[in-house]
């Protein structure tokens, strides 16, 4: 049993990685490369390392409660705590919608010509076909999602590669620093679309079942029963898993922004416009294949983001108050900004940005509950946080709370 146990547990967080390369990622590491080289690829890494700290501790709670984050928020605080937490939940799953759907649209528009609107509507039902692997067994949606993660580092990398990236150069973007306001908008972009709030509830949901399960029939017991090997053991592949998958989501965000950034910077600036300019550059300046592989990246991503993303929303509903609703009406909800968005002419890379700025704001509100609860021996048992795992999470609730403010007065103050 020991062997399969070891298969099965690895595949959880390369479900949650795939949110941390969507389309979101695309522009806003493109931009950030193009626009001011690797100066943010220190934001990017930092944003790499935090989303690994949020993905364990999420998982940890699957393992220690067989409940998602939801379910105990539901479990622990007043109705109208929990409805809030809901309520900014699923705006949060609604901005991610219109980063996957826009960013597959403007890629079936660079591969096909589709009208964007219509390619909107392509994403949204593709995202619906993919939908009914989840019911034949989680395995085959997360198989799918790791091989998705798969094809992008391929990509991404091949376009490194081929870009003849210095080091000294990628480097230099180690150093933290900022350059004005557009670098500060970006670098809160960059933390929403690295630090993804929808898949901190998700993640967590995808261990509950399965680890619960695992324990229930191997050991036996109260969660927080002292003799309890097994449950050590299956967080060890709870580690492994988060730093696999979160390590290649990284490789991938890393490959995209290094990539612009020896280019695009500064030769071809206009790169930083939009995915499209982007496109249109990796092609004038690498080649067609290279053109192709970035379209047919962005398309990987967003299927696969907005597949994820449906998942959350499911997990976010139920878990906090206890309902759902049909998968259709789910999909036609949190789609359907997306699509007025295209169909209104505004500029999609730019709504992609934006979308990315927004998501950080429902960061905290993920991030607190998080910490809150896995720091508490009620609710952990044993595997509650140690102290400096406690500490480590603040300061990231802290810097991410400070760089939304500062984000907000780099915006209105200019």
């Amino acid at each position: 049993m020991r062997s399969g146990l070891s298969y099965t547990l690895l595949g959880p967080a390369f479900v949650a990685a795939i949110a941390y390369v969507d389309p979101g990622n695309f522009a806003t590491n493109v931009q950030a490369g193009a626009a001011f080289g690797p100066l943010l690829l220190w934001v990017l890494l930092t944003a790499n390392l935090v989303a690994m700290v949020l993905q364990y501790l999420s998982a940890k709670l699957g393992v220690a409660t067989g409940m998602s984050l939801p379910e105990v928020c539901r479990a622990r605080y007043r109705r109208p705590v929990v409805w809030g937490l809901w309520v900014q939940a699923e705006a949060v799953v609604v901005m991610t919608d219109l980063a996957e759907v826009v960013g597959g649209a403007i890629a079936l528009h660079l591969l096909f010509g589709l009208p964007l609107w219509v390619g909107g509507v392509v994403v949204g039902a593709v995202s619906l076909l993919l939908m009914p692997m989840r019911g034949r067994g989680r395995r085959r949606f997360e198989v799918l999602m790791a091989a998705g993660l798969a094809c992008l580092l391929g990509l991404f990398l091949g376009q490194v590669l081929g870009a003849g990236a210095p080091l000294a150069t990628a480097a230099d973007g180690l150093v933290p620093g900022l350059s004005g306001t557009e670098s500060v908008v970006l670098a809160g972009g960059i933390v929403g679309a690295t630090v993804m709030p929808h898949v901190i509830y998700l993640h967590s949901a995808l261990t509950s079942d399965r680890y619960s399960l695992s324990l229930d029939t191997a050991a036996g017991g109260p969660a927080d029963d002292p003799d309890r090997p097994l449950r050590r053991r299956l967080l060890r592949h709870v580690r492994v898993d988060v730093l696999i998958a979160m390590g290649l989501a990284g490789a991938v965000n890393v490959a995209l922004l290094v990539s612009a950034a020896t280019l695009f910077h500064p030769s071809a600036p206009e790169a930083a416009d939009s995915l499209g300019a982007a496109h249109d550059a990796y092609g004038r300046i690498v080649g067609p294949l290279a053109a192709l592989a970035f379209a047919l990246a962005l398309l990987v991503s967003g299927l696969a983001g907005t597949s994820v993303g449906m998942y959350a929303g499911e997990v976010v509903m139920g878990g906090f108050i206890g309902r759902r609703i049909p998968v259709l009406l789910r999909r036609l909800l949190t789609m359907t900004p997306a699509i007025v968005v295209l169909a209104a002419g505004a500029g999609p890379t730019g709504s992609l940005v934006l979308s990315q700025v927004i998501l950080s704001f429902g960061i905290p509100f993920a991030l607190i509950p998080l910490v809150l609860v896995t720091r508490d021996p009620a609710v952990m048992g044993r595997w509650v946080n140690r102290r400096v795992t406690t500490c480590a999470a603040w300061v990231i609730s802290a810097t991410v709370v400070a760089l939304n403010v500062a984000l907000l007065a780099s915006v209105f103050t200019g």
